[in-house]
Formats: structure tokens, C-alpha cells, sequence
């Protein structure tokens, strides 16, 4: 009876460290596949790359703006044009897989360009990014940003 016991004890230890393994696998390839398209998208609003653009974000991606405001990203100043950039960098530094949603922190450097408002200077940034799984695929559905004030 104990020895079966102890059979059942190791059998079930072993079962749930290859579930965590493979658990910590499953999030390691998402946390590779979500820096990659947090990347993507961020080349695309430097190139004014719409057709990316229009495949990453949601169909309800909303935006929280540097310029104190809440909109609809996909009809936002960056679609319009009064937004736009001459240099976008960004350092995602932490990624936070959570199922279908992962969270991606960090920093962004950006260099505006006319008519955007203080084209010509460096901004430094924080940003927030979340991305959903709908349907299989990965869409940028929330955002926020915020300028870091000067010291």
C-alpha cells in the first residue's frame, strides 16, 4: 500500500513539472512571438505602414495618449498624419504573459516630424501595450503612453 502510494506521489510530481515546463515553454514562445510584433508595430507607425497596421491592432485598439486624451487608435492622429516621426525606438522590458492577454512595459524614444507637435526634438517615453488573442491571432487592443518629464 505504500509503495503504492509513493508510485502514485512521484507519478503525480512528475506530471505537473513537465505541465510547468511545458507551461514555461508555451510563455517563453509567446513573450518571443509578442516582443517581435511589439516591434513590428512600432516600425510600422514609423513608415506610416498601414496594411501592417491594420493586421496588429484591434478593430476597438484604444489609444491612451501623451496628449492627455483616450481614443480610437485606428482613427487616430497617427492615421491622420499629425502624427509622425522621423526616429521611433522602443525597449520593451517587461512582458507579462497572461493567457490570451500579454502586457508589454517599457520605454520609447521618439523624434517627431511637422506638422507633429515639437518636431525636431528627442521625446523619451513609457508605454504600456496590451495585446489580445482573438481568433487565433495576436492584436495590439490597448495602449498607453506618457511623456517622462524632464528633470
Amino acid at each position: 500500500m505504500k509503495a503504492s502510494i509513493a508510485r502514485l506521489a512521484a507519478m503525480c510530481l512528475f506530471v505537473s513539472g513537465v505541465a510547468c515546463a511545458h507551461g514555461a515553454a508555451h510563455a517563453d514562445t509567446v513573450e518571443r512571438e509578442i516582443r517581435r510584433l511589439d516591434q513590428m508595430e512600432a516600425d510600422a507607425v514609423l513608415h506610416g505602414d498601414f496594411a501592417t497596421l491594420d493586421q496588429l491592432w484591434a478593430k476597438d485598439f484604444t489609444v491612451n495618449t501623451p496628449n492627455n486624451d483616450v481614443s480610437d487608435g485606428t482613427r487616430g492622429r497617427v492615421r491622420t498624419g499629425q502624427i509622425s516621426y522621423t526616429s521611433f525606438v522602443r525597449v520593451a522590458e517587461a512582458v507579462l504573459v497572461r493567457g490570451d492577454v500579454v502586457i508589454v512595459m517599457g520605454r520609447e524614444t521618439v523624434v517627431p516630424k511637422a506638422p507633429t507637435p515639437n518636431a525636431g526634438k528627442t521625446i523619451q517615453r513609457r508605454y504600456t501595450n496590451i495585446w489580445m488573442k482573438r481568433d487565433g491571432e495576436w492584436h495590439l487592443s490597448a495602449r498607453h503612453a506618457n511623456v517622462i518629464a524632464p528633470s
